[in-house]
């Protein structure tokens, strides 16, 4: 069973308010593609790159996303597996497959 306290709960709070932002939300599942430039993230979501900064800030600060600079660009993608996997496995839940892409109904648990 999972133990939750009240500062974890806060924090996992904050990350599940910012994806509830339809074009966050878009820019981390793009982000599982990283590492991007800023202006590759915006062409494949169809914002402008301003907007895109934004709302890459918000994610960094939360954990969400890492970023590395090369040079005068920087690039982004996912921190680390459990990222990966809350996004893909909360894409299949709304696609109605499970985490390891069976059709609903479907014996087949997620990956630990």
């Amino acid at each position: 069973m999972l133990d939750l306290d009240e500062e974890r709960a806060t924090e996992l709070a904050e990350i599940f308010r910012l994806l509830g932002d339809a074009s966050r939300l878009r820019i981390a599942v793009v982000c599982l593609d990283g590492p991007l430039c800023v202006s590759d993230i915006a062409r494949r979501v169809g914002l402008s790159t301003s907007l895109v900064s934004h709302h890459l800030r918000l994610l960094r600060a939360a954990r969400f996303v890492r970023s590395q600079k090369r040079g005068k660009q920087v690039f982004y993608g996912t921190t680390d597996a459990h990222v990966r996997c809350v996004v893909t496995d909360m894409v299949a839940h709304v696609s109605g497959k499970n985490c390891l892409g069976a059709v609903e109904g479907e014996d087949a648990p997620c990956a630990d």
